[in-house]
């Protein structure tokens, strides 16, 4: 199991980036934010890793999608200037690794929900991108009162192994690199909308060196089928496993504020999702990113943040 820096660990410090971040997007850099990393405990005895923006109470909760980690809203964040945490999911970023190596909504919820408690307990609005939108689903159908306004990012429980092809392409790769440079031409070839510097700090985040001098990812591989495969591979039997049927029913009766923002370039939310979006939840907003894909916080993180500030007041 990999979850150490590995070769090359004093190269690496995961907030001396973030000038880099700021200049791309255009953002004004007065230098380096409050930015820090706190653990919690989880219930199921298992930590949880966040960054936590601001040196006051957290009143937003970032969840990133499957195979990411809580830096891919980096630029969100900046963006946003504003006291906020964005949590590492399961198997993901710093977070420990399931024994059963299983990453539903259904298994992750109680840990996500354990950091949104300890660390954000005034949070007014969650922000849930892909697995960490179905995620928030869950935190809210089992504790309401942690999700009480939500933001789906690009996903809704319609979500399918043909509408997510693309994604699972990229995540179905090598195990391992022979370089950092090999894992990140890999990444380029499945991300053309953005550019090589953003995607190699999003590799230099999300992978890790090891002693060989050979890289790997630092997310939980297992659940994919590959190395030690005890979880459940990424197929129709995982969305199965997901419950989409019961987070379809937490959209229906979700009685607080819920938008949807969608990237136009992005498969995973179709007009048949919208449809019946409308249909378990009449008049639910959604708001449409011309120029995005999957991940909305990478191809257009100022937008989003733009979204998210409206939203939240």
């Amino acid at each position: 199991m990999v979850q150490g820096y590995g070769a090359g660990r004093e190269q690496y410090d995961e907030f001396g980036l973030l000038h880099e971040n700021a200049a791309e997007a255009g953002l004004a850099w007065d230098g380096p934010p409050a930015v820090r990393r706190e653990t919690v405990r989880g219930p199921s005895g298992r930590d949880v890793s966040a960054l936590v923006w601001g040196g006051g109470r957290p009143d937003v909760v970032l969840l990133h999608g499957g195979a990411q980690n809580a830096h891919t809203w980096d630029t969100v964040a900046l963006a946003l200037d504003r006291n906020l945490v964005a949590i590492d999911l399961p198997g993901h970023g710093r977070s420990d690794w399931r024994d059963d190596a299983v990453y539903t909504p259904g298994s992750m919820w109680e840990d996500v929900a354990a950091g949104i408690e300890m660390l954000a307990p005034d949070a007014r609005w969650i922000v849930g991108m892909s697995l960490g939108g179905l995620t928030a689903l869950a935190v809210r159908r089992n504790r309401a009162v942690l999700v009480p306004r939500l933001l789906l990012v690009d996903v809704t429980p319609g979500v399918n192994p043909a509408k997510t092809a693309q994604v699972a392409a990229f995540i179905r790769g090598p195990e391992e690199f022979s370089s950092f440079d090999e894992i990140l031409a890999r990444t380029m070839q499945f991300n053309p909308t953005r550019s090589e510097s953003s995607l190699r700090r999003g590799v230099l985040h999300n992978a890790v060196a090891l002693d060989d001098g050979r890289w790997t990812w630092r997310y939980d591989r297992r659940v994919l089928g590959t190395g030690e495969t005890r979880g459940v591979p990424a197929t129709e039997d995982a969305l199965r496993a997901m419950d989409l049927g019961a987070l379809w029913a937490t959209i229906a009766e979700f009685d607080g504020e819920l938008t949807l923002a969608k990237g136009e370039l992005s498969p995973v939310v179709g007009d048949d999702d919208l449809a019946e979006l409308e249909r378990r939840r009449a008049g639910t907003r959604v708001v449409r990113f011309p120029d995005a894909g999957h991940s909305i916080q990478g191809d257009r993180p100022v937008e989003l943040a733009r979204l998210i500030a409206e939203l939240a007041g």
